[in-house]
């Protein structure tokens, strides 16, 4: 039963981020990409579609064109040291 419950809490937490998602679109204070990722996000364990929304998200979006930091403090433009403090 533990599992079961697991599951049914992601996909009722994954929904209503979806719905604060939306209405955060047209809402000034509500974030709305943010829910809506999370919202895919915790639905992509359980749904087909979720998963294939949230990779074409990530396809078009720039996540994947940014590294990941390989030396910490380094600037990648022209390699020198980033601010100090």
């Amino acid at each position: 039963m533990g599992e079961w419950a697991l599951r049914a809490g992601r996909v009722v937490l994954g929904v209503v981020c979806l719905i604060l998602g939306v209405l955060g679109l047209f809402l000034p204070f509500l974030q709305g990409i943010l829910f809506l990722v999370i919202g895919l996000t915790l639905l992509s364990n359980e749904s087909e579609w979720a998963r294939r929304v949230l990779e074409w998200v990530k396809r078009k979006s720039r996540w994947q064109a940014i590294p990941a930091v390989a030396e910490k403090g380094k600037c990648e433009s022209d390699g020198s040291e980033g601010p100090v403090g």
